[in-house]
């Protein structure tokens, strides 16, 4: 079987790293992507530990495109092409909407958004050739339910979902056979909730039920295998997903009254405390954030489209039994 080549871009924490060792564990040659050239050297040595023939790494900035697209070209040229991009690497800012400044907008949106837009353009500059490949955006379920106090980040989330779904039909209006598919992800225990930006007076936390990165991983590579339009992980992110489809005005008084402390921990937050919006936080890069005690090392992952086909029967043979019910009556 010829080795596979997979790019990972935010692979030097949390989901990222753990997609890495997982598609290491696969076998993958891997190029691996984010701002902090140390801590993609330690990604590096543990993928090779972990079974990837060749690793390369590119210590980049994924809103600088120029950039984006050179490692894209590099990693082709070294590693024989590339078959599967994952699109991984984020941002964000923790904070009512009336504390934030434009310019931290900004920076969400060129990272987390159009980050996955440069990824995306760079693997389709390598795929069109071979007329081959897979390109998979990590998502999350705040890209259907937005949640108070991440504004920014269900922004970048829900303008990734509009923007592959376009990209979708174009690439089938060319008869492509590039694929494209979204994993929509729950709460993952990262070091998100430790070095991202944040104007609450608390801690940041992830809405429980937490799940581990390792976990989430396998989901993804799952879906980097069979490539179905959507994989929603998690029956937490299923539910809310639904839930926002069916009833998005009693989420969002829900989410007014326990959506503020649901996101801060009983402690306050470090004064002066490093974070990563524009740059690094070196030292601190790490596959698991501080919530391992409660984090579930398994998750669940469904295929929205066998969701919908168990709805539309669900409709459909209650309907189909009171007609017969009709009918034998009209005999």
């Amino acid at each position: 079987m010829p080795v596979r080549t997979a790019v990972v871009t935010g692979a030097s924490a949390g989901v990222g790293r753990a997609v890495a060792h997982a598609l290491a564990r696969r076998g993958w040659q891997l190029g691996l992507i984010a701002r902090d050239a140390g801590a993609l050297e330690a990604v590096r040595h543990e993928a090779e530990a972990a079974g990837a023939p060749q690793v390369r790494v590119a210590a980049i900035d994924v809103a600088d495109a120029s950039a984006v697209f050179d490692a894209a070209g590099r990693f082709g040229r070294e590693l024989g092409g590339i078959e599967l991009w994952v699109n991984n690497a984020m941002v964000t800012v923790f904070g009512p909407v009336s504390a934030l400044s434009p310019e931290e907008f900004r920076r969400v949106t060129e990272v987390t958004y159009l980050g996955y837009v440069h990824g995306t353009m760079a693997a389709l500059r390598q795929m069109r050739a071979k007329d081959h490949g897979t390109i998979l955006q990590v998502g999350s379920a705040l890209a259907y339910r937005a949640i108070p106090l991440q504004s920014a980040y269900c922004g970048a989330k829900f303008a990734i979902r509009g923007f592959t779904d376009a990209l979708r039909s174009e690439l089938r209006h060319d008869g492509s056979r590039v694929r494209l598919t979204m994993v929509q992800l729950p709460a993952v225990n990262t070091p998100q909730f430790d070095w991202a930006r944040s104007h609450m007076p608390r801690r940041a936390q992830p809405v429980p039920p937490i799940f581990q990165p390792d976990a989430v991983a396998e989901a993804v590579c799952r879906a980097a295998e069979t490539a179905p339009r959507e994989v929603w992980v998690g029956w937490s992110g299923i539910r809310a997903i639904i839930g926002t489809m069916l009833a998005p005005g009693i989420l969002d008084r829900l989410l007014a009254r326990q959506g503020y402390d649901g996101q801060m921990a009983p402690e306050a937050r470090p004064p002066g405390q490093p974070d990563n919006l524009f740059a690094p936080v070196a030292g601190r890069h790490a596959g698991q954030g501080r919530f391992g005690a409660v984090a579930q090392p398994r998750v669940s992952a469904v295929n929205p489209a066998l969701l919908r086909g168990v709805m539309v029967a669900a409709l459909l043979i209650p309907a189909v039994v009171a007609s017969r019910r009709l009918l034998r009556r009209g005999r």
